[in-house]
């Protein structure tokens, strides 16, 4: 069984992960997108599909099968662990402000330039890479 929940949460990660580092990118190019226009209103489907029908609910998926993971393995009092789940924290603050960028954008009230986009993009990935580590390796 616990293969199972490992296996589930394992696809949530690679889901959410992928829908936290696309996002961003679409918000790069609606940055620079002229409002009202097509591309700016085409943009703002793509922005709100991908959040809602790919990203929140990997994200609580992952959560779901995460936590019973650690229920499972007991891993509360790990070093490891602890830092694993602040990144996580700190990617799921990520996901809340790149919804509120998506909600900005919806209502054309977007005050922020492409290369803001571009720098957030790189706090999901960043923290991905030290969960990874923390995971796999288990350094401490």
């Amino acid at each position: 069984m616990d293969l199972w929940i490992k296996s589930l949460h394992i696809m949530s990660v690679i889901a959410w992960m992928a829908a936290l580092l696309y996002l961003p990118r679409l918000m790069v190019y609606h940055a620079d997108a002229e409002v009202g226009s097509e591309l700016s209103e085409r943009l703002k489907i793509m922005e709100r599909k991908l959040l809602k029908g790919i990203a929140t609910p990997s994200m609580i998926a992952t959560w779901v099968f995460g936590l019973w993971i650690a229920q499972l393995y007991n891993v509360w009092a790990d070093a490891w662990f602890a830092v694993k789940l602040l990144c996580v924290i700190v990617i799921t603050a990520m996901h809340m402000v790149y919804a509120k960028h998506v909600r900005l954008f919806a209502s054309d009230e977007n005050t922020r330039t492409h290369k803001y986009f571009r720098i957030i993009n790189e706090v999901p990935a960043v923290l991905m890479i030290v969960i990874v580590i923390m995971v796999v390796v288990k350094p401490f």
